[in-house]
């Protein structure tokens, strides 16, 4: 029996665990290493079963909390080259921390982790997809102003997507940021959109997809009800029956969400 749970989400900060039995890693460290510690509490989660650290990339709100975390779990931590590099070189984790890179299909904690990229502004973006030792598969990406050909294939066919959906575009044009961070935010190596994320989860679901959690959501442009109607209606209107077809749930930003066994 596998279990997911995004202990917190958002552009405050992502932690995600992930894990089978008595083993399971973490999906990024962007918040403090006491919340991380406290979300896998609530959870029922003993911190001595976390094997590893996945990191999707080098931005703050994943990465915050790993020097102190790894202080308390000495455990391997993984992501791409260019993100490790940036990592040891800003003297973000402690000196004797270890670093590996995910370029290829490697094992974890008796899980298969296949690391793909995403198209994001930073030194070097992964998605992740993830066979559990119960075969089921988790599709993982967020932070990716758009959905490549990585992308979808690196989610195509999981019992579990996590997607970013991440601003609303008429939030987004109508709100207080300046026009470059804007278009920052709204360009392919950006976010992705409330739209283009219920496209993508419409796909997903022909391609026997099922359960899906949107994730990282903007603080300032975008609302958990906007993110979730916005894909239950592209999926209702492509006449996607909730319940049947798929589930959907947000992962909430301040709090933990719900676990989810599948």
């Amino acid at each position: 029996m596998s279990r997911i749970c995004p202990l917190y989400s958002g552009s405050s900060g992502n932690c995600t665990y992930l894990g089978g039995g008595k083993d399971g890693i973490l999906i990024d460290a962007g918040v403090s290493c006491r919340k991380i510690l406290s979300g896998l509490q609530q959870i029922d989660v003993d911190p001595g079963q976390i094997r590893a650290i996945l990191v999707t990339h080098e931005h703050t709100d994943h990465i915050k909390g790993l020097r102190i975390l790894l202080k308390k779990l000495p455990v391997p931590v993984y992501g791409s080259r260019e993100t490790l590099e940036y990592i040891e070189q800003n003297d973000l984790v402690p000196p004797t921390a270890e670093l590996r890179e995910i370029a290829d299909t490697i094992e974890i904690a008796r899980m298969e982790v296949t690391p793909f990229d995403t198209s994001h502004d930073c030194a070097h973006s992964l998605g992740f997809r993830i066979h559990m030792a119960d075969d089921r598969l988790v599709g993982y990406a967020t932070d990716t102003g758009c959905i490549t050909d990585a992308v979808d294939r690196g989610l195509s066919g999981c019992d579990v997507v996590v997607l970013e959906s991440n601003y609303d575009r008429g939030m987004l044009q109508s709100g207080r940021y300046p026009y470059h961070l804007k278009r920052r935010i709204a360009s392919p190596q950006g976010h992705l959109s409330n739209e283009d994320c219920a496209t993508q989860i419409a796909s997903l679901v022909k391609s026997k997809a099922t359960r899906f959690i949107l994730a990282h959501l903007s603080r300032e442009n975008n609302l958990p009800d906007i993110a979730y109607q916005s894909s239950l209606s592209q999926l209702l209107l492509e006449q996607m029956k909730p319940g049947i077809d798929f589930t959907l749930d947000v992962a909430s930003r301040y709090e933990v969400s719900r676990m989810l066994t599948f």
